[in-house]
């Protein structure tokens, strides 16, 4: 008699290198990339790499790309796969210890290399076996899905769904969209729910909301895996607020013991970071240097000069938000404000998109001018960092 065969055993949950999660869970600055094209909207690998090494000169922590920022129309244009090629590249020599001119950082370094992912669960899936394949840590799942619309208990299950099916390829982070450009309204027990799927290990919220912003903190501490989850503000426009702050919400177990879960933002995943990233750097350093975090990552006393600092510059950098982002009219320059910047630096030869159509709005070009003459910290360290490497960079 044949003897049963034992059931296959269940594959194992992807998990990030040591190094790479404790820099995620730690908090560090990634900047979402955005795409270089020429003149013929063709990409332009020479400044694709260039943007790539400026970030990680600048101290960022890693880069995300195949995002927002990089323009969702790649997938269309068959230049998902040749930008993730790129950026990987730079960041395997820059971990590695080829730091590019002029870096905070020298020798050999972690960095979460993030890729973006998106569509329904078998596209979402197949860009993250690509993303597996090019040697990306996580996944950032847009939560836009073809054919489903609105908000409720069906968007939630099919997000649900695919966030599981993706963690089973690299691990996930969870991104919380605003509706402003296409996110779904999401519930505090969407967050607990998907904050309990064992591959997620970040969460970037971007509701631009306050109220949902909130709804993640509470969703993520009822979940019991608080501890193991990295939070991450992608509010661009409450950036020093979601820093400097912390949420204690109280929190029952499953045996109904009550305590308190310490929420706190310990880094950003943002479109804004994708210019002026040193003073990203320099802003995120603040912030846990107020919050009592050296920069080894160890306890220290709270920075009362640092908090006034940020606080100072806070109503600033929603300003330069503002500009850069396109608030006036409903973020219709999002991306090529970000470009704008960019290119006026040189790192750009133009501001063009993928569609012909995506450009500046009315004005947005001179109130990008007007913040960066309003607040000249904001763009000092950056522009005096890229005029003295741009050259090397574009090599």
């Amino acid at each position: 008699m044949t003897a049963p065969t034992a059931p296959a055993a269940a594959p194992a949950t992807p998990r990030l290198a040591d190094d790479v999660a404790a820099l995620l869970r730690a908090g560090t600055v990634i900047p979402a990339q955005p795409l270089a094209l020429d003149a013929d909207r063709r990409l332009d690998e020479r400044r694709q790499r260039a943007l790539t090494r400026y970030y990680h000169a600048a101290g960022a922590g890693g880069v995300a790309v195949g995002v927002h920022t990089t323009q969702f129309e790649i997938r269309e244009h068959g230049l998902l796969r040749p930008v993730l090629e790129l950026a990987a590249e730079v960041s395997r020599a820059t971990a590695a210890g080829d730091a590019p001119a002029g870096s905070l950082h020298t020798g050999p370094r972690p960095l979460v290399q993030v890729a973006g992912a998106a569509g329904d669960v078998r596209q979402a899936v197949a860009e993250a076996e690509l993303a597996a394949s090019l040697g990306y840590d996580a996944v950032l799942l847009a939560p836009r899905v073809p054919g489903l619309a609105g908000s409720g208990e069906e968007v939630e299950r099919v997000l649900l769904d695919r966030a599981r099916a993706v963690g089973e390829v690299l691990p996930v982070i969870g991104f919380y969209l605003q509706e402003a450009i296409g996110g779904p309204r999401l519930s505090v027990g969407f967050w607990r729910e998907y904050a309990s799927i064992e591959a997620v290990v970040a969460i970037k919220a971007a509701p631009f909301h306050r109220y949902r912003t909130i709804d993640v903190l509470r969703g993520v501490a009822a979940s019991g895996r608080g501890d193991e989850i990295a939070l991450y503000t992608g509010n661009d426009d409450a950036i020093v607020a979601d820093l400097t702050q912390r949420l204690d919400v109280p929190v029952t177990d499953a045996e109904g013991r009550a305590s308190t879960f310490t929420a706190r933002f310990v880094g950003g995943l943002l479109g804004q970071w994708a210019v002026w990233t040193r003073g990203a750097v320099e802003t995120l350093a603040l912030a846990h240097a107020a919050h009592g975090i050296g920069p080894d990552g160890g306890t220290t006393v709270p920075d009362a000069a640092a908090l006034a600092t940020l606080t100072a510059r806070a109503v600033g950098l929603t300003d330069a938000n503002a500009a850069v982002f396109d608030a006036a009219h409903d973020f219709a320059g999002v991306i090529a404000g970000v470009h704008e910047v960019l290119r006026r630096q040189g790192l750009l030869d133009g501001i063009w998109c993928l569609d012909p159509e995506e450009t500046l709005s009315p004005g947005q070009a001179d109130e990008l001018t007007r913040v960066t003459a309003s607040y000249p910290w904001l763009a000092a360290a950056d522009d005096a960092l890229v005029a003295e490497h741009l050259e090397d960079w574009l090599r």
